[in-house]
Order: structure tokens, then C-alpha cells, then sequence
């Protein structure tokens, strides 16, 4: 199924935000270093929950398997034991893949949450890469599904630098998406709330933080 197919049959629900405070709650998910690359081992991933881009309220933590399959049902979960649920209003990825090729299926964990989800990268994917490297997988097909429910790539204006970001967003307009991405961002192009859970995450495996989300 090709992502241009698969978009014209997706219909969801929308959260209608009447009014973005500089203030919102938003997770932001990113995984660990590997301590081991061997299909099948797992590595931890890290939900750090800001407010506005600025006050770490929460931190979240999970673990997921290497080129797995269980990213999506592991995060959901995670958000929603969490005492911080109710107050959250947008779930922010690095990238829809976690774990290596443990893709997330963002139209399902807004299903399985109820909080839209926006999903950030630095540069444009590469979707012929992607669905060769997705070969090696028994279970392909099911993986670029997800990979299509992601939906289309927009260019943002970075808040900080020249360089543009991109996202992709489900159960928000995208007016709304971009204004959050805003919000959430400070002195990283990226929101903050990924950066943080980029520096928590590589810390609680290396010992310090390393590079960037």
C-alpha cells in the first residue's frame, strides 16, 4: 500500500484546542543508547513531562525490544498509569521509530490515549531507505502501515536557528501542531520537552548525557 492510498482512508477525530496556553503539558519520548544492538534485547525510553517548554514536572520511564514491535502499546500503557495523564495535552516523538526499528503507530496511541501526538524530526525521512531497510523484517507490511499512519510531513520554522524541523501530527490541526511545536521550544530547535528526555535517557545509560536529540 503506497502512504498516499493509506492517508485517504484515515479519518480521525480531532482534539479541538479552543486555546493553547504557553503553559501546556506536553511529554516529550525519546529511547536510550544501546547497550546492546541484538534484535530482541530491550532498551529503555524516557517520557519527560514539561510544562510550557520550561518546568520538568515528570519523568516516565519504559523499556521497549530492539526492532521490536511493542513500542506503541508500551507507551501507551506508560501514559496512562501515569498520575500525570489527565493533565497532559500532547505527546511529543523523536522520530517514529524507537528502539531501532520499533516503530510507533502514532494513529493508534492516540486512539489508545486520547492525547494527539506530533511527531518531530531534524531532517526529511528518507522512505525509500526506510522501506528497503524494512526487507529484513518478516513482518514489513505491518510496519510501513504504521509508518504510513503517521501521515503527511510538514516543514516548521525552527524557533531557534535557521534550520526548518519537520513534523508529523495526529488528533490536532495542523495550525494548532505547529503553534505547540512553537511553544514547546527553547533554545533547541527541537521542543523542549524531547530534548530533555534525549538528555535523561542517554545519561541514566552512559553515565552523562551525550549528543543531541
Amino acid at each position: 500500500m503506497s502512504l498516499k492510498s493509506f492517508l485517504g482512508k484515515q479519518q480521525v477525530k480531532n482534539v479541538k484546542f479552543w486555546l493553547i496556553k504557553n503553559e501546556i503539558r506536553a511529554i516529550g519520548i525519546d529511547d536510550a543508547p544501546f547497550v546492546s544492538k541484538a534484535r530482541g534485547q530491550k532498551v529503555i525510553i524516557i517520557g519527560a513531562i514539561l510544562r510550557g517548554g520550561q518546568w520538568v514536572e515528570g519523568v516516565l520511564r519504559g523499556n521497549i525490544t530492539i526492532d521490536g514491535n511493542d513500542a506503541t502499546a508500551e507507551l501507551a500503557n506508560m501514559i496512562n498509569k501515569s498520575k500525570h495523564k489527565d493533565q497532559l495535552r500532547v505527546i511529543l516523538l523523536n522520530g517514529i521509530t524507537l528502539g531501532g526499528f520499533n516503530i510507533v503507530n502514532i494513529k493508534e496511541l492516540f486512539e489508545s490515549t486520547g492525547i494527539p501526538v506530533i511527531v518531530i524530526t531534524r531532517k526529511h525521512p528518507e522512505f525509500n531507505k526506510i522501506k528497503k531497510a524494512l526487507e529484513n523484517f518478516d513482518d514489513k507490511e505491518a510496519r510501513w502501515k504504521a509508518i504510513c499512519a503517521a501521515g503527511r510531513i510538514y516543514k516548521v520554522k525552527s524557533k531557534a536557528g535557521e534550520n526548518p524541523i519537520y513534523m508529523q501530527f495526529i488528533g490536532l490541526e495542523k495550525k494548532d501542531a505547529e503553534k505547540i511545536v512553537q511553544i514547546t521550544s527553547g533554545r533547541s530547535i527541537v521542543p523542549e520537552p524531547i530534548r530533555v528526555a534525549h538528555l535523561i535517557a542517554s545519561g541514566v545509560v552512559k553515565g552523562e548525557s551525550v549528543g543531541r536529540a
